[in-house]
């Protein structure tokens, strides 16, 4: 038997067939008033994060298609309960980004610790305004401006994992009545 590789997932067809799918294969397709709430690239992040929770979260190696997406009906639900349907049709999500590159050029190089104070300060800014969504993108150029890295290395990782650990320990402190997700990308 062939070992798969560590970016994959066995997809477990309904014909009893399996499939071995990279999150970068994976295709979503939305139909009827679901189609009109969100845009591709949201929809493809989302597929991304689920594919991200059976793999590395659960570990697993195989799902079934239905599994699969009966999980990502449920995370795209949880951004429907943000909207309300006025005249039969639904208003865009509120979906507030900051691009994490900018606050790590104000500090450059080898600053992390004001940039964690910044990037509390702008999560902050964003609640303020009750969203369903903060978004925070740019992540990846944001780690290697801050490490100085030219590629991506193990020391890179480290600092993604402790910016995402940071944003959630920020979440927990905040009180937040309303309900909201935050994406980090």
């Amino acid at each position: 038997m062939i070992a798969l590789a560590a970016d994959y997932l066995l997809f477990e067809l309904p014909d009893g067939a399996t499939v071995p799918y990279s999150s970068a294969n994976i295709t979503i397709e939305l139909s009827g008033d679901t189609a009109a709430l969100f845009d591709s690239e949201f929809v493809r992040h989302a597929a991304n994060a689920v594919f991200h929770y059976f793999r590395y979260e659960l570990k697993r190696q195989s799902v079934s298609a239905a599994e699969f997406a009966g999980a990502l009906e449920k995370v795209l639900s949880g951004f429907i309960a943000c909207t309300r349907p006025t005249h039969g049709d639904y208003r865009r999500l509120a979906v507030l980004e900051s691009d994490l590159q900018p606050l790590a050029d104000e500090w450059g190089k080898d600053c992390e610790l004001f940039f964690f104070s910044r990037l509390r300060a702008e999560l902050r800014r964003q609640l303020r305004q009750t969203p369903c969504v903060v978004r925070f993108r740019g992540l990846r150029p944001c780690v290697k401006r801050l490490i100085g890295a030219r590629r991506w290395s193990r020391r890179c990782r480290q600092l993604e994992e402790e910016i995402v650990d940071y944003l959630r320990q920020c979440l927990r402190a905040e009180l937040r009545e309303a309900e909201f997700a935050m994406v980090v990308e």
